[in-house]
């Protein structure tokens, strides 16, 4: 059935408070500095997102699935998630996932907390283990472009979704839907967007979505 509408959500920065999932991950995997300079360099536009998930993903040579699901059990999530996902489903609105963050990430934090997930970069996998290599990139572009798809695909209007981001990445989107939100965000972010806020906890979001929501009523 076609919901009322969508709201994206970005997860580094975002759902991921302190940094990114993939420097959690890199301090698991034993590359985490090289990729923290990395990412510096991607937030500076010094380095592309390919350059960057490349740079990762070397880091991820050999390790098995398992390994990576198990040190997601600790990937530290703002709080009040739950919530805001059950007020979604609760009011008709689909909530997605739209990140750079890699697909392994993003399928476990919407098994986990009941959003739908909606694609991304991905590891290359032999067998058992990951071999190192980006199998399929996905930037800033590619989410904009996934998740207008989606919306296509739902039935939804761009008019009838919103999206919430902290950085870079999230410009194009930002740029694309009617509503967006920078929370916890950039400077560069706060510029894009049409509402930013500063919150500890995502609940404090909900005011923002009651508004937008209004709209369709």
């Amino acid at each position: 059935m076609k919901p009322k509408g969508i709201v994206f959500f970005d997860i580094d920065g975002t759902l991921v408070p302190s940094g990114s999932s993939s420097s959690f991950l890199a301090a698991r995997l034993g590359h985490q500095p090289e990729l923290d300079r990395a990412e510096t360099l991607y937030a500076q536009g010094e380095l592309t997102n390919q350059q960057v998930s490349e740079i990762d993903a070397l880091g991820w040579r050999g390790v098995s699935a398992m390994s990576i699901d198990q040190w997601l059990e600790s990937l530290p999530l703002i709080e009040g998630i739950d919530t805001v996902v059950s007020w979604c489903r609760d009011n008709d609105v689909e909530p997605v996932l739209a990140s750079l963050a890699w697909l392994p990430v993003s399928r476990w934090i919407a098994e986990r907390h009941g959003f739908t997930a909606n694609g991304g970069p991905r590891v290359g996998f032999d067998g058992s283990v990951y071999d190192g290599t980006v199998a399929e990139h996905f930037d800033e572009f590619d989410k904009r472009d996934r998740a207008l798809r989606f919306a296509g695909k739902m039935g939804v209007p761009v008019g009838g979704c919103c999206a919430v981001g902290d950085s870079r990445s999230d410009i194009p989107l930002f740029q694309a839907v009617p509503a967006s939100l920078a929370l916890n965000a950039d400077a560069a972010a706060q510029d894009a967007a049409s509402t930013a806020i500063i919150a500890q906890d995502l609940t404090e979001i909900l005011p923002w979505l009651r508004e937008w929501l209004q709209r369709f009523d």
